[in-house]
């Protein structure tokens, strides 16, 4: 059986749209980038919310505390699962790591949003380094027990920590400082006035840190450093052989998908002005994790358009009470089972779903899917 068979069932291909895109000119490029920004911006308008969201619920609210959020987070775990094939189910712990040193250098020290921004995004990549460090060495569930461990040691501690006032969590969070009065004509929209009523200037805040996550994840994926991971992905053994330094390029993913996870969430923090424990469950790393695999592990549209998917799905048909989660959970799994290689996959993550390997380096490699090529070998 050949190794193509098992994405023939996979339904629409989005083959087509590649290929005119690979060959577009560079206006036509930068004409649909400024689109798809000038859409995100409008996203919060009240006549799309009419029908994106439930009828007693605030929309540009859903888009900052839900969407925006994931949205982010999900490029961030994209560089460690998707780039480099590293299965990380405790990425919600960095995400901690961000709320909290803006919690307590803005309340304890007085520290202005900018620079604890920038102290967070730097204690959280120094997370990712400290957590990558001695486990890196470690593969498939054994990493992902690791990390796992990782998430919880991180929330415990802060659940037993005076210093954080443990399970209470810290309280008085400021809002970002106002940069102006400006006004957008049309949608009476301060987007540069942070507080408690208005949710858009940090759904707005939120949209420039993913356009700047993009740009910077894209640049690196173009480079030798992606090229590394995609080659640690598809066989890490291989890699090495070829001279590779597979640990600090894996442990360099850890990093950079700890320093994004660490900026979402100090916009968090700022927004709610108050954080504890609780706000970093497991759950949140399963479902960032679950956002990247529906979307298309590896690809940044997908990974945004699943992360989107999955955030906004649950709010929208709240009003289904308990059978929401019902039918959410069936249909990720009808998804898994039909389109294993998420909603919009690469044509390389497409390449290694038929050849067994399930799109996530070795972790996915020991588990080839029905119909593939390493199945039938296995048979």
């Amino acid at each position: 059986m050949s190794g193509r068979s098992g994405t023939k069932g996979a339904g629409f291909s989005l083959d087509p749209l590649r290929d005119r895109w690979a060959v577009a000119p560079g206006w036509a490029r930068w004409t649909v980038y400024l689109l798809l920004i000038a859409g995100a911006l409008l996203l919060p308008s009240q006549a799309i919310g009419s029908f994106m969201a439930p009828s007693d619920t605030d929309w540009p609210t859903m888009l900052s505390d839900e969407i925006g959020i994931y949205v982010l987070l999900a490029i961030g775990l994209n560089v460690v699962v998707g780039m480099a094939g590293l299965l990380d189910l405790g990425y919600v712990a960095f995400y901690a790591v961000g709320g909290y040193t803006i919690a307590i250098f803005a309340t304890k020290y007085h520290w202005s949003f900018w620079e604890t921004l920038l102290l967070a995004i730097l204690f959280a990549a120094l997370a990712g380094v400290l957590l990558g460090a001695p486990t890196l060495r470690l593969r498939g569930d054994y990493l992902a027990i690791v990390t796992l461990g990782f998430g919880e040691i991180v929330r415990k501690t802060a659940q037993n920590m005076n210093y954080v006032n443990g399970p209470r969590g810290i309280q008085g969070i400021p809002h970002p400082p106002s940069l102006s009065e400006w006004t957008i004509p049309g949608l009476e929209v301060q987007p540069f006035k942070y507080g408690l009523l208005d949710s858009r200037p940090y759904y707005y805040l939120l949209v420039f840190f993913i356009i700047v996550a993009i740009i910077f994840v894209k640049r690196l994926e173009r480079s030798r450093v992606g090229r590394a991971w995609a080659a640690i992905r598809e066989d890490e053994d291989a890699a090495e052989l070829m001279g590779v330094p597979t640990f600090k390029f894996k442990l360099a993913a850890f990093a950079i998908g700890a320093a994004i996870g660490g900026s979402g969430g100090v916009v968090f923090a700022a927004k709610q002005t108050s954080i504890n424990p609780d706000n970093f469950q497991f759950m949140v790393s399963a479902l960032i994790l679950a956002a990247v695999v529906l979307g298309g592990s590896g690809n940044i549209p997908g990974v945004v358009l699943g992360a989107f998917v999955l955030s906004w799905l649950p709010e929208r048909f709240r009003e289904l009470n308990d059978y929401r989660m019902l039918i959410f959970g069936v249909a990720l799994v009808a998804m898994m089972i039909f389109r294993p290689e998420g909603l919009w996959p690469s044509r390389q993550r497409k390449a290694e779903f038929a050849e067994g390997s399930g799109g996530m380096g070795t972790m996915g490699a020991e588990v080839p899917g029905p119909g593939t090529a390493a199945a039938e070998v296995t048979k």
